[in-house]
């Protein structure tokens, strides 16, 4: 199951409460060293919500090893460092259904479609309102960045939610709100718990 959704829009939250086991996309963030991030136009700004900034191969291999063999290995990601710091091994077991989730998790539903691995993708939406308040104050708790650029970041995802949503679903993510999606989730892991490959 993939789950995406604008930054702080409560994909984490909803992965949490879904009861369901869960691979962070936002791990597979590349490192602020490397040349190829993309930067925000007019700014000296790193773009951090512009898929050029995500490591999508890596996070579809690991999600096709979760898939085939119910355990991978993924890196840990420190946002305030901008770097990974470590690995760590995530093993769901013989679960019928896992939710991958991250911003950018809308890229790869081609992809996991095409693999065999996709049960639903999910595009959650609160509002471009809600959303700013909800990530500014996440973000500035866990120091994720400096208060100016979450401020600029904010106002410009703001701005950009209706049209971020509306890429999302064209990439093939469903939008909806919290209640719909977890009766999604509910109907994807009844539907899918007597199959033998494990579906995201």
């Amino acid at each position: 199951m993939l789950l995406c959704g604008p930054s702080g829009s409560g994909k984490s939250l909803l992965a949490a409460r879904s009861g369901l086991p869960v691979l962070r996309l936002d791990d597979f963030y590349k490192e602020g060293t490397d040349p190829t991030l993309p930067l925000v136009a007019g700014s000296s700004d790193i773009d951090w919500d512009h898929p050029g900034s995500w490591d999508a191969d890596t996070a579809v291999a690991a999600i096709t090893e979760l898939c085939r063999t119910g355990r991978t290995v993924v890196p840990v990601y420190d946002i305030a460092l901008s770097a990974r710091t470590g690995e760590e091994s995530v093993d769901i077991g013989r679960t019928p259904l896992f939710i991958a989730e991250g911003v950018f998790a809308a890229e790869i539903v081609t992809r996991c479609r095409d693999l065999g691995v996709l049960a639903d993708a999910l595009c959650l939406s609160r509002g471009p309102l809600t959303t700013f308040r909800r990530r500014f104050l996440r973000d500035l708790k866990e120091g994720r960045k400096s208060a100016p650029f979450l401020l600029r970041r904010g106002w410009r995802l703001m701005r950009q939610e209706r049209s971020i949503v509306a890429r999302q679903t064209a990439l093939g993510a469903h939008a909806c709100d919290r209640d719909e999606a977890m009766g999604r989730l509910a109907a994807a892991a009844a539907g899918r718990c007597a199959t033998t490959r494990t579906p995201a």
